[in-house]
């Protein structure tokens, strides 16, 4: 995970050309497709992560009125706000040629 957090994607929209991106398929479906598997991969990673560490901070109290601000946990969550987004990790990965992928059906 520690790796994604070092990680060069843009944090805004950038404009990728669709024929590199495809390059390694020469399907711009199964390119999209696997980019977006490992989106979901990263997005889990990133969640399970997060909620890991808010948990440290959680108050098991049966009363509402008393809600304490913790600016640690503030900090953690502005943190995992800025990363980008788990689709621009899986489409920089995806252009390094760090997504292992393979056709079943071509290899049979």
């Amino acid at each position: 995970m520690n790796d994604l957090k070092n990680s060069n994607a843009p944090v805004s929209t950038v404009t990728i050309n669709k024929n590199e991106f495809d390059r390694p398929t020469d399907n711009i479906y199964e390119a999209i497709s696997i980019a977006a598997k490992r989106a979901v991969q990263i997005n889990s990673e990133i969640k399970k992560e997060l909620l890991e560490k808010l948990e440290e901070f959680a108050t098991y109290s049966d009363s509402l009125e008393e809600v304490f601000e913790n600016k640690e946990q503030i900090e953690v969550s502005k943190f995992y706000e800025k990363l980008p987004k788990p689709h621009a990790l899986a489409v920089e990965e995806w252009l390094n040629d760090k997504i292992y992928h393979r056709n079943t059906e071509k290899d049979q």
